[in-house]
């Protein structure tokens, strides 16, 4: 059975209030003609902190001892990563602290962004902004209806939208705007021009990557009638042996060593779309291994995504996710859910969405439907919400195996929406009488899209 596992290093370094210098040499060995020792790599860890850092340690133990208390638990503190080491800035950084400089002349930021995290990640850095969290605001202004025809107002993007999918941080007069900040979203334009938000999965103070790597890190934004990735995977039977046995599961092994069968027994958000697996590297894109957009109105490839066009071959993305399939499952098992999956999507496209849609286009041609705004009639409203909201789930519930999000809360729906919108066209056709247009509550949003080039 031992030979089963994969053997692993570990290395304790215990923390000591002195400084400690740890040199490792290389040393000599021996070679005979058939053995050759490669050299040895040289290491030095220094176990102290600057005056400067253990001066915010101890103001802040005091002030807000719950961030420390994260931070001395976390990976960072164990390898000497201070406060200091993250948020130091540059004497010119628009988001220097004013009210910081006031107590400590060492200009510090309050952000710390993907650009400051690439230091030491680059990878994960680059990866990530490529990707479609990294840039989920720019996409939602380019495709959602409720920002652009300005249908909900500046406190309910704030509360709702923003939260998850990122604002433009601003400054003014050395204070950040109170509109656009406190923000953790995932595609959140930060002053230094990063996009993103680290910490969105990796909260801090502790960026725990056992935290990240677990379902409720997601189920955070991808949850409620529009998205419910999170009931569904609940409701999976992934999600059953997640709830049942997770406690037990091994979550802080090192990155690339994570195994199935070893440290878990079954998949996370995280296996599948970015954990390495198999011979399927790690990656913080998780636009990657998608083979379908099938959050779109009508399902594409993601490279057809014409808001977010990929720069990935779908083939060679379901490759990998079959990948990840086998390492529990055999490839029949595997190949019979893809194609179930693939047939539930030409399902929903052409059963449901395709002949909505052009249903609907006919009533905008007879200006029956006005297309001045988007989602001020009762009839767009019903459109929206078939690809929106049942739609998804019926796509995501067969996509992770969720058969009551599949059917009940997906095509069961779908069926009734098409019947809602069917009856209320042939009322407009039969009438003749456009639609009643609705002065929609609550907005006055601001339309002017953001210059995302800057």
């Amino acid at each position: 059975m031992e030979t089963f596992r994969r053997s692993r290093l570990t290395a304790l370094v215990r923390l000591s209030a002195v400084a400690l210098a740890i040199t490792i040499t290389a040393t000599g060995a021996e070679q005979t003609s058939s053995v050759v020792s490669p050299p040895l790599k040289e290491y030095r860890i220094v176990r102290s902190v600057s005056k400067d850092a253990q001066d915010c340690i101890e103001c802040h133990a005091e002030q807000n001892e719950g961030i420390v208390a994260d931070w001395s638990a976390s990976r960072h503190a164990h390898v000497n990563i201070s406060c200091l080491d993250c948020h130091r800035a540059g004497p010119a950084d628009p988001d220097v602290s004013q009210e910081h400089l006031k107590i400590v002349k060492t200009p510090i930021s309050v952000i710390v962004s993907p650009k400051d995290c690439s230091r030491c990640h680059p990878a994960e850095a680059a990866q990530y902004a490529g990707s479609k969290h990294a840039n989920t605001l720019e996409l939602i202004w380019k495709i959602d209806p409720w920002l652009n025809d300005g249908l909900n107002n500046s406190i309910e993007r704030q509360t709702g939208c923003y939260h998850c999918h990122g604002s433009i941080v601003k400054i003014e007069n050395g204070a950040f705007n109170p509109d656009t900040w406190p923000n953790v979203g995932v595609g959140r334009v930060n002053p230094d021009g990063s996009r993103g938000s680290c910490s969105s999965c990796h909260t801090r103070h502790k960026f725990s990557l056992a935290e990240a790597r677990k379902p409720e890190a997601c189920g955070q934004c991808h949850l409620g009638p529009d998205h419910p990735q999170i009931e569904i995977f609940n409701e999976s039977k992934h999600g059953a042996i997640y709830h049942a046995e997770g406690d037990g599961w091994n979550w802080n092994a090192a990155p690339g060593t994570w195994t199935p069968g070893v440290d878990y027994r079954a998949p996370t958000c995280s296996v599948c779309h970015m954990s390495g697996i198999r011979n399927v590297a790690a990656t913080h894109d998780v636009t990657e291994r998608l083979a379908w957009e099938t959050q779109a109105p009508l399902t594409v490839r993601p490279s057809e995504f014409k808001a977010w066009p990929a720069k990935t071959d779908w083939q060679q993305e379901r490759q990998k996710m079959e990948a990840v399939c086998l390492a529990c499952h055999s490839p029949a098992w595997a190949k019979g859910h893809f194609t179930r999956m693939d047939t539930a999507i030409a399902d929903y496209n052409d059963n449901y969405y395709t002949p909505m849609k052009k249903l609907v286009d006919e009533l905008y041609e007879k200006k029956l439907l006005s297309k001045e705004k988007n989602l001020d009639e009762q009839l767009e409203i019903e459109m929206y919400e078939l690809w929106h909201h049942e739609g998804r789930r019926a796509r995501f519930g067969a996509a992770m195996m969720a058969p009551d999000y599949a059917w009940w809360h997906g095509f069961y729906e779908l069926k009734k929406r098409c019947m809602a919108i069917e009856e209320q066209a042939e009322a407009l056709l039969k009438g003749e009488k456009p639609a009643k247009v609705f002065q929609i509550k609550g907005s006055g949003g601001d339309t002017a899209k953001p210059d995302f080039k800057q």
